[in-house]
């Protein structure tokens, strides 16, 4: 019997176990969506609902408590863009759509979303290139294969000796 046990090991300890949770919560408010497995949506669940909560009271006080759970940019995309969605709503932030198993470890997916539509202006990430400055390089003549075919003479059968 677990008595007056609360939450979600996970096969993780403590640090890894909020690494993870940050992680995740991150992603669905910086994507709007995650997938993920069952046992993982319903432990960030009741913190995702949590965090709107707080967040919806005063913005700078929220951005305080919000910190330890959400990295740099979903914090600001959170405040900005999804707690005023959920302005009239009470509870029910999220929802689960079960996706059917995995097929390497039969691990139950799920794709978690918000229940009222938060627009997603997620901008993809560029990588920078640094500039080649244009240097003449001398071009390399380009190698053409010659078939050389050798006429071979014809052997002649010499006559067998009796």
């Amino acid at each position: 019997m677990r008595k007056n046990v609360f939450g979600r090991k996970l096969k993780r300890d403590k640090n890894q176990r909020q690494a993870l949770f940050k992680g995740l919560m991150s992603s669905l408010v910086m994507y709007g969506k995650l997938k993920t497995t069952e046992a993982k949506s319903k432990a960030i669940k009741g913190e995702v609902d949590k965090l709107v909560t707080r967040a919806r009271r005063d913005s700078q006080l929220a951005k305080r408590l919000l910190e330890p759970h959400l990295t740099a940019a979903a914090l600001k995309k959170f405040v900005s863009d999804v707690v005023p969605v959920f302005k009239d709503r009470n509870s029910g932030f999220t929802k689960t759509v079960r996706l059917g198993n995995r097929l390497k470890d039969n691990a139950s997916l799920v794709l978690m979303t918000w229940t009222d539509e938060v627009i997603a202006n997620v901008k993809p990430k560029v990588k920078t290139t640094k500039k080649v400055t244009s240097k003449k390089v001398a071009e390399k003549p380009k190698r053409t294969t010659k078939v050389v075919v050798k006429k071979i003479p014809a052997k002649t059968k010499k006559p067998a000796k009796k």
